[in-house]
């Protein structure tokens, strides 16, 4: 990608340093696998922000580590727990540092349902690192049912390999939201870059296509969400949509240009079996 964009706008970091900046959480659908392809996409691409609406665990925001950020999820907990280790890293890792990897101390912990806005990044941050295969999953009743991942799984790499601190300085010009993609995007002006990864679910590629979870992100949303991206590339937004690999997804983006990637499915525990699925990549340039 090439443009004519004044020197003034800050330029991507260089692929080789951004391959130790990792996310602090293991989440869904996370991008991490991703990075490097979306950063080559990218390359030499002058920007003034970048604008992420679908947060999730922010990998390619820490692989690209860009000057100004607008962040948002629409799930409160998660956006709490960026705000904390943006404010008080080292409170949240002395916490952690204090509680015992244990089958009953992490039931105690799921089992809590009011506590501060500390003690929830806490939570969350134990939960997911000591969660079978580091899920996050809610019951109907929206309270986390993932079970104990049996003791091998501990926090203890937060602070080892200083990927809280790290996080934190990452995240001291980024403004946290927790709003709907649609808000998030409008605050997108000319020259900024977009990153959308919306929530889908897809069954080995095109057999047996879901059409989302309707209490996570409808169909509806998909088609809002298009019409949104189609707009911010008319107003000089570049523009990055991860998807689900689908004819359907595909016709949501007659004008952009379609990439797929592919990776092998961590879904199966056995590496043998383990399917290659595909994703979309959509890049809307100006």
């Amino acid at each position: 990608m090439r443009t004519d964009r004044p020197v003034g706008h800050q330029r991507l970091i260089e692929s080789n340093q951004s391959a130790s900046r990792k996310p602090f959480l293991k989440w869904p659908g996370g991008k991490r696998w991703l990075c490097p392809k979306l950063l080559q996409m990218i390359s030499g691409l002058e920007y003034r922000r970048y604008l992420e609406p679908f947060l999730g665990g922010g990998a390619f925001f820490f692989a690209l580590r860009p000057a100004k950020a607008i962040l948002s999820d629409v799930n409160p907990d998660l956006i709490n727990l960026y705000r904390q280790v943006k404010r008080i890293p080292h409170k949240l890792i002395e916490d952690l540092r204090k509680i015992p990897v244990t089958d009953e101390t992490y039931n105690a912990l799921r089992a809590e349902t009011a506590c501060g806005k500390v003690r929830s990044a806490v939570r969350l941050l134990f939960l997911n690192r000591t969660g079978f295969a580091g899920m996050y999953r809610l019951n109907r009743n929206g309270q986390f049912n993932v079970p104990f991942g049996g003791g091998h799984r501990r926090p203890d790499v937060l602070w080892k390999n200083n990927l809280i601190l790290t996080a934190a300085e990452a995240l001291r010009d980024a403004h946290l939201h927790c709003e709907d993609f649609e808000t998030v995007l409008g605050r997108a002006r000319k020259g900024d870059l977009v990153y959308c990864d919306p929530t889908y679910t897809v069954a080995h590629n095109n057999n047996g296509f879901v059409r989302y979870n309707e209490a996570n992100f409808r169909w509806a949303d998909q088609v809002r969400l298009a019409s949104v991206c189609t707009r911010l590339r008319s107003k000089g937004v570049t523009v990055l949509v991860s998807n689900a690999f689908h004819e359907e997804i595909k016709f949501l983006y007659p004008d952009a240009v379609a990439h797929v990637a592919e990776r092998a499915s961590t879904l199966c525990p056995s590496p043998q079996k383990r399917r290659i699925t595909k994703e979309y990549l959509f890049v809307l340039q100006p």
